[in-house]
């Protein structure tokens, strides 16, 4: 897959030390506040209104059940009829959704509609009112609405059949009410903030905090360990907690990034991280043989009539080796090759993504690849 070498290729170089700086990223990007959160809503309700796409009446029993429980509480007794109620144009879903910390009765959310039982697909249906849980058994919103389906699927007369995406998931935007509040206030936190990393980090950390007592011009936050920033709500925002949160989410700190390679063996996805290194180590593998050195020079100026100094430049030499016997059957990499030479490497030799997976999981094996390897 040349296409696919070229683009790790362009992704490695993009991500090289030398050509670009580490970016740098908002607070509100990097870590949460504690107690601020969101809380899983749960419920299970009816969708109307399907074009025989619904849920067979044989198979899935507690679709019609439901239906008859729900006629039962409008005032129509259905319980006689039990038997022949058909369930084609109705299907029993899950109905999730989150809810804001913060989120005010009368305030909308958006919900997600999961069939429950064998429909074949949710398009142009109608959720009927779904009350919606939390853990605590307490109803917080009330869901219903027309649902937007992703996806599509076509059967014809011979049995033949097309589909795209999932057409048994669907959802409606501002699809719920929020009907009881959770009770959080930001008067709760008191007079420190506890800011929680989404990827625990000392480096990261550190720089977060320092960051925050330069922006304050005092020393607010410390550190309590590599995932935890406390931050002492100074006098002056004592009352406006919103306003310092907002000052503390927009400031920009570089976080600090691991050495990693993601391998995905189902998909031949090969995704790697600009800090990582290859120790010297000697590769093999069937008839391929590359060969990466790194060697210093020193550049001049053109004349000393001219502007200029002298300085020290790397350079990289990649050398492709057509099972030469005089040159062995081993490739060397020298101490301190970075992946993307050796990607480099492995593209000009046409190599496919199933044998950059292996050879990049034999060089960790073998103890020469300074990154994490996560395999998927």
């Amino acid at each position: 897959m040349k296409t696919l070498l070229t683009l790790l290729l362009t992704v490695a170089i993009m991500f090289s030390p030398s050509l670009h700086a580490a970016p740098s990223a908002k607070v509100k990007d990097l870590a949460d506040i504690e107690g601020v959160r969101e809380n899983v809503l749960v419920g299970y309700g009816l969708v109307v209104g399907l074009a025989g796409t619904g849920d067979s009446a044989n198979g899935i029993p507690f679709t019609r059940q439901s239906l008859s429980n729900m006629l039962e509480r409008l005032g129509v007794n259905a319980k006689d009829v039990l038997s022949q109620i058909k369930t084609k144009n109705v299907a029993a879903v899950m109905v999730t959704a989150k809810l804001p910390s913060l989120a005010r009765q009368g305030s909308k959310v958006d919900v997600t509609v999961s069939s429950l039982g064998d429909a074949k697909s949710l398009e142009g249906g109608m959720l009927l009112a779904t009350p919606l849980v939390a853990a605590d058994g307490e109803t917080y919103a009330v869901a219903q609405g027309a649902m937007v389906v992703g996806g599509f699927q076509a059967t014809g007369k011979d049995g033949s059949s097309l589909s795209k995406n999932h057409p048994t998931v669907a959802r409606i935007a501002a699809g719920a009410l929020v009907e009881r509040e959770s009770g959080f206030e930001l008067s709760q936190l008191g007079n420190q903030l506890k800011f929680i990393l989404r990827q625990p980090d000392f480096t990261t950390a550190m720089r977060l905090k320092e960051s925050i007592n330069k922006a304050f011009k005092e020393e607010l936050a410390s550190t309590a360990d590599n995932g935890l920033i406390k931050v002492q709500v100074p006098t002056r925002y004592q009352g406006e907690i919103a306003a310092i949160i907002e000052k503390i989410e927009n400031l920009q700190v570089e976080p600090a990034t691991e050495a990693r390679v993601v391998i995905d063996e189902k998909t031949g996805t090969v995704v790697m991280g600009e800090n990582v290194r290859i120790a010297p180590v000697a590769i093999s593998h069937a008839n391929l043989i590359i060969k990466i050195t790194e060697e210093k020079q020193v550049s001049q100026p053109v004349s000393f009539n001219v502007a200029g100094e002298t300085v020290t430049i790397d350079k990289t030499t990649i050398e492709k080796i057509d099972n030469d016997p005089a040159k062995g059957k081993f490739s060397i990499l020298q101490g301190g090759a970075s992946l993307s030479d050796l990607v480099s490497g492995l593209n000009a030799l046409g190599v496919k993504p199933r044998d950059i997976i292996s050879i990049l999981q034999n060089i960790k094996a073998a103890g020469a690849l300074q990154a994490e390897l996560v395999v998927l």
